[in-house]
C-alpha cells in the first residue's frame, strides 16, 4: 500500500497539533506538496544538505525533522548560506522537508517525555502547562436527539480531560421558541411559540479545533438554528506545555545521579551547579533551551533540572535550591529522531523508514 505525503503529515499534527507550537516557530511543511507519493522517510533532529544528500541516496523524498532549517522569510535563494543551499537542494531533488517543532515539545508524549523515560522516571507531569488553549461549548438540543449529537462532537475532539474521554456535563431543562413565517422549524409550527424539553450540554475542547467541533455540532443538531456559546477558559492544560518533571525509582547521591545522567543520555560532559542536594529523587528535565523553566523547577521541588543553553549568570540563578544541568542543546534533543523513528514505524510499517546517521551537532568537544 502507497502514501501520499499528506497522510504522514496529517498523522504527525494529531499527535503534535501546529497550534501548539511558539509563536517564533516554523513547524510545517517547508517544501514539497502533500499530494506527493511518499518513497522513504529519513528523520533527523536537524535537516541539512547532509540529510539532504542522504535522503538521495536512500531513495527516500520526506526528511522529517525536529527544527526547521527556516524559521524566518527568504528573501532570495541564491546559495550563499546553508540554509539556502539545504532548500536548494532539496527543491532540485523533490525532497518534502517538515518540521515538528516546539509542538512535539509541547505535547505529553513528546521530547521531553522521551527524555524523562531515558532517565527512568515515574509518575511524570508537564512541569509548565499552557493555558489559554481550551474552549467550553455549551449548547442545546432536544433530549432524544442528544446522544447523537454527543457522539458527533466527541468524534471531532471534545470532551477529553486528561486520560477520560466523552466528558460531559448535561441538565435538563425547558426550551421556548417561535418559529417565524420564513423558519422551516424541525419541531412546532410557524408563528406559534414552543415549549420543547431540551438537554443543555457542556463540554471542554481544544481551542484550535472549535470550528470544527461547532460544524461537526451542527450537522448532527436536528434545529435549522442552534442555541450555543462558546467560552475561552483560563484552565491549564495539563496536557500541553513545556518541560516535564518526575521521580526515580530509587533516590541516587548527587555524584551517582550525574554519572547516570551521563550514562543514559550519552554525554561526554556535563556542566553544572554545586552539589547542594545529598539525594536526588525529584527530577524536572527541559530538552533545548529551557532555563525560563527553572522558577517552575524550584516550585515542584526538583532536586535537579536537566536543560541546555544556560548562560553563565543563569547559573547563579540555581541559588542553592536546586542542582542546574546543562547537557547540551544536541544531546538533550538527540533522541527525538529515535522517538519520530518509533511513531513513525508503529503507524506506516510498510515504508522505508531511517534514523539520519548524519551528525548535525556543530559543536565538538575536546
Amino acid at each position: 500500500m502507497g502514501y501520499k505525503i499528506g497522510e504522514v503529515i496529517s498523522f504527525l499534527e494529531k499527535l503534535a497539533p501546529p497550534a501548539y507550537q511558539e509563536s517564533y516557530d516554523n513547524a510545517t511543511l517547508i517544501t514539497g506538496n502533500r499530494n506527493w507519493d511518499l518513497t522513504g522517510i529519513i528523520c533527523s533532529l536537524d535537516c541539512a544538505e547532509e540529510v539532504i544528500q542522504e535522503a538521495i541516496s536512500a531513495g527516500a523524498n520526506m526528511v522529517v525533522a525536529h527544527r526547521p532549517i527556516v524559521f524566518k522569510g527568504l528573501k532570495s535563494l541564491t546559495g550563499k548560506n546553508y540554509v539556502e543551499r539545504t532548500i536548494i537542494k532539496a527543491i532540485k531533488h523533490d525532497i518534502a522537508i517538515y518540521a515538528i517543532h516546539t509542538n512535539l515539545d509541547h505535547v505529553a508524549h513528546g521530547v521531553n517525555k522521551r527524555i524523562s523515560d531515558k532517565l527512568g522516571l515515574l509518575n511524570t507531569k508537564i512541569l509548565q502547562p499552557k493555558k489559554q488553549l481550551l474552549n467550553k461549548l455549551v449548547f442545546f438540543v432536544p433530549e432524544e436527539h442528544k446522544n447523537k449529537v454527543l457522539d458527533a462532537v466527541y468524534e471531532a475532539g471534545a470532551g477529553q480531560i486528561g486520560e477520560y474521554k466523552d466528558c460531559s456535563f448535561q441538565v435538563k431543562g425547558m426550551g421556548t421558541f417561535t418559529p417565524s413565517e420564513d423558519a422551516n422549524p424541525f419541531l412546532g409550527q410557524r408563528g406559534a411559540p414552543q415549549y420543547e424539553a431540551e438537554i443543555r450540554a457542556e463540554v471542554i475542547l481544544p481551542a484550535f479545533l472549535s470550528n470544527k467541533i461547532i460544524s461537526a455540532m451542527k450537522k448532527a443538531h436536528p434545529y435549522e438554528e442552534v442555541a450555543y456559546y462558546l467560552s475561552a477558559l483560563e484552565n491549564e492544560n495539563q496536557e500541553v506545555g513545556a518541560g516535564m518533571f518526575g521521580e526515580l525509582e530509587n533516590p541516587m547521591t548527587a555524584e551517582e545521579f550525574l554519572d547516570y545522567l551521563k550514562e543514559k543520555m550519552k554525554l561526554k560532559i556535563v556542566k553544572h551547579t554545586a552539589l547542594v542536594k545529598e539525594k536526588i529523587k525529584k527530577v524536572a528535565v527541559c530538552g533545548g533551551a529551557g532555563i525560563f523553566l527553572l522558577g517552575d523547577a524550584k516550585r515542584k521541588g526538583a532536586d535537579v533540572f536537566i536543560t541546555a543553553d544556560v548562560k553563565y549568570h543563569e547559573f547563579f540563578d540555581a541559588d542553592g535550591s536546586l542542582i542546574l544541568c546543562d547537557i547540551g542543546h544536541y544531546e538533550s534533543e538527540i533522541f527525538t529522531k529515535e522517538l519520530l523513528g518509533e511513531l513513525l514505524s508503529q503507524n506506516f510499517p510498510n515504508i522505508a523508514l531511517y534514523l539520519t546517521k548524519v551528525v548535525t551537532n556543530p559543536t565538538s568537544y575536546r
